[in-house]
């Protein structure tokens, strides 16, 4: 499984062309493409978004949110708070679920560097 931010998904939709978007390509046709929930809702929120683009997102599996998420996603984000770091909400429960199921993440968002240097997030 691979896990895609947002911010790399809505690139893929762009018919944007870079790296992360080559290994978001790739890791759909191969059906090991997972998004976050909160990524789910990122996505959906935009009140453009076509409809097939829509299905496409709510194809793609949703990983699940595992007992004591929230309370380790609250230290997670503590954790980098603590060292002076960004670490927006939605950021910090994409992170915690692809710790969660030890997934990795396609993104351009430098804020998840931090997550990776303290937390041990996996970075495509």
């Amino acid at each position: 499984m691979i896990c895609a931010d947002s911010s790399s998904f809505v690139a893929y939709i762009k018919g944007e062309k870079h790296a992360d978007v080559d290994l978001l390509s790739q890791a759909l046709a191969s059906r090991l493409l997972v998004l976050a929930p909160v990524s789910v809702t990122e996505l959906l929120s935009d009140p453009n978004l076509p409809r097939d683009r829509q299905e496409l997102i709510l194809q793609v599996p949703c990983l699940e949110i595992m007992p004591g998420y929230w309370e380790r996603a609250g230290k997670l984000r503590a954790l980098l708070l603590g060292h002076k770091l960004r670490a927006k909400i939605a950021d910090t429960l994409i992170a915690q679920s692809c710790l969660d199921h030890d997934v990795p993440l396609i993104t351009r968002d430098l804020d998840f560097k931090a997550f990776q240097k303290f937390a041990g997030l996996r970075l495509l």
